[in-house]
């Protein structure tokens, strides 16, 4: 188990509702984070993302301008601004399985379903950070790997095509935010 120091860290939270920021934030405040950075809309947040390069974004999924899955797509482009591996945690309430599949299709890191908890915030967190997946990119696809599970022998419908595919380890956040005590 690693210590993680959250002051190390850089956070960009995306809610059009002010009250979830504020939880989010004082959530964080008490991980230890100091730099939190605040967006209503995704449109701001893009431009925040690219002005102050957060190594986590937190959004919510239903906003207005454009929403935090299309917000996901745009950080993903490779050749955007910013850090196109930044790992992104989709807030939402609704958490049936098309839409998690639906934000894990758009290289959504993480997933939480609202309500959340410190507990539930505290471990994505820690996912993200402690155990990165590697990023894959093919002609459709550039994201964190979809697999939790990387046995290869699954044989299933969902099995990745021989087609190029590009695995590319993304800069871990462990070396930055590990604490020194």
């Amino acid at each position: 188990m690693y210590r993680i120091d959250f002051n190390k860290l850089r956070f960009l939270i995306c809610d059009d509702n002010p009250h979830m920021r504020r939880i989010l934030r004082t959530l964080l405040h008490s991980f230890g984070a100091r730099e939190v950075y605040e967006a209503e809309d995704g449109a701001t947040a893009l431009e925040m993302y690219t002005h102050y390069v957060p190594d986590i974004v937190i959004t919510d999924w239903s906003m207005p301008i454009f929403d935090g899955l299309e917000l996901a797509q745009m950080i993903r482009q490779p050749e955007s601004k910013g850090n196109p591996y930044a790992p992104i945690i989709m807030l939402t309430g609704h958490s049936e399985k098309r839409r998690v599949t639906v934000a894990r299709d758009a290289g959504v890191t993480e997933f939480l379903a609202k309500p959340i908890s410190a507990k539930g915030l505290y471990q994505r967190i820690m996912n993200v950070v402690a155990i990165p997946r590697p990023f894959i990119k093919t002609k459709t696809y550039f994201g964190p790997d979809r697999r939790r599970n990387t046995t290869n022998t699954y044989i299933g419908p969902e099995r990745r095509g021989s087609g190029e595919v590009e695995i590319l380890q993304q800069p871990s956040l462990l070396e930055k935010a590990r604490s020194t005590i």
